[in-house]
This record gives C-alpha cells, structure tokens and sequence, in this order.
C-alpha cells in the first residue's frame, strides 16, 4: 500500500464510517469529499434483495435523470442510409453501419452508447462478443433498438441512462459530477430509485433495497440511510 495523500485524509476524515447518512447530507458530502483535479463523476451503487440468477429477479431499465449526467455521451447510430439524416441531425456523434461494425471487430469502443434499428441486429448481434462485456449491446428494452432513432438520440444526450443488476444483485450507475448543486445529486438520485422501485419484482421477497453508496470517482464512500430516500 502506499502511502495515503494529505486531500484523500482530509476526505477520509470527513466521513463518520459508522453513520448512514440522509440523502440530503450524503449529497453534499460527496462534492466535500472529492479530491480530483477534474470534475470527477458522482456513482452510486444499490444492493437490492433479488436474485439475478432468477430470470424473473432481473431489475433492469432506463431513467431519464432530471439534470443528466454532466457527462457528454458519445452516441454511434448503425444504420440504414434512410436513417443517417434523422440521427445526425439528433446529435449523434458516429453515424453508418459497415464501416463502424468493422471498426467495432477491431477492437474499437469509443463510444458510451450504440443506438440502431430492428433491420440491422443481425449484423450488431454479431459484435456481441465486444459489446455484451462493455455494456454496450443495443437492447428494446432500453430503447436503443428502435425506429425512433432520432428521439432515441435526443433522449441519451439529454441523460437518459439505462441501468441493470449485476450477478450479486448489485446496481452501479452514474448520477452527476461533482460540481453539480447537492440538490441536483439529490434529485437524480431520487429519481433512479423511484424507477427501480417500481421495477421490483413480485417474486422478491423481504427488503428490496439492501444498501445504497454514494461516492465520487476515488473517494471513500457515503452509506445512505435508505429510509431517508423511500418513505
């Protein structure tokens, strides 16, 4: 281990570890705790009582977070020529569909979300090996299989995320960045939880949401009093 910086002591400091903190404080205690010389991202990660491994136990799905992310997603739309207009005029930053399913096989992710239409899974189904372990696979469930592609490009610049459980039952997703007000944080966090809330499961038994961090990219993280956020 080497040694710990005076900043990442000063943060540590600044965190009672015994404490679940309301919402409220935790969202201002992480903008206080982040050291980082960049706007560092703000994550939070949701322990929920299901079993993933249950088909029926999956909790997946998007949200629209009131502020967005503070993050500029990049966008590649694959797709048919009749489409290339509507999503560059959306704002997507790639637009094609040979070209950029040979660069994908090479090798190339640059990108935080793939949009592309029913027509063309075929040939995105094939990337799966490259996309399914980045997140990056094209899904209708979120949206990002869809005729709709210019709504579906507007929709992710404007911070719409989508979000699923991990094998251990677990959530991460990205909220804000830490220059955001800690009202901002506060009501994109709310607003992801709501979401999962309403995705439970009716074959998941006993305390749906287990526990909830919040921390900022290289800080220690806050336990949240999840009575706090759902009533």
């Amino acid at each position: 281990m080497g040694r710990i910086s005076k900043k990442r002591k000063e943060a540590l400091a600044k965190i009672d570890s015994e404490r679940a903190y309301s919402i409220a404080d935790a969202c201002n205690l992480v903008k206080e705790v982040s050291t980082t010389k960049f706007d560092a991202s703000v994550d939070v990660c949701i322990r929920l009582g299901v079993d993933p491994r249950k088909a029926n136990q999956m909790v997946r799905g998007t949200v629209a977070l009131p502020h967005g992310t503070g993050k500029d997603m990049k966008v590649l739309v694959l797709c048919t020529p009749d489409k290339e207009e509507e999503a560059k005029a959306a704002g997507a930053d790639y637009v094609g569909l040979d070209d950029y399913i040979a660069k994908i096989k090479g090798g190339w992710t640059d990108i935080d979300v793939i949009i592309t239409m029913p027509a063309v899974m075929g040939k995105v189904g094939a990337l799966g090996r490259v996309l399914g372990p980045r997140g990056l696979m094209p899904n209708p469930k979120t949206g990002t299989v869809t005729m709709d592609i210019g709504k579906a490009v507007t929709e992710v610049k404007a911070g719409k995320i989508d979000f699923k459980v991990d094998k251990y039952g677990i959530i991460h997703a990205m909220v804000a960045k830490a220059s955001f007000d800690g009202d901002k944080i506060k009501d994109n966090v709310d607003e992801l939880l709501q979401t999962i809330v309403k995705l439970k499961p009716s074959s998941a038994k006993g305390v749906y949401i287990k526990s909830l961090y919040l921390s900022s990219t290289m800080s220690p993280s806050i336990l949240v009093d999840t009575k706090s956020v759902i009533a």
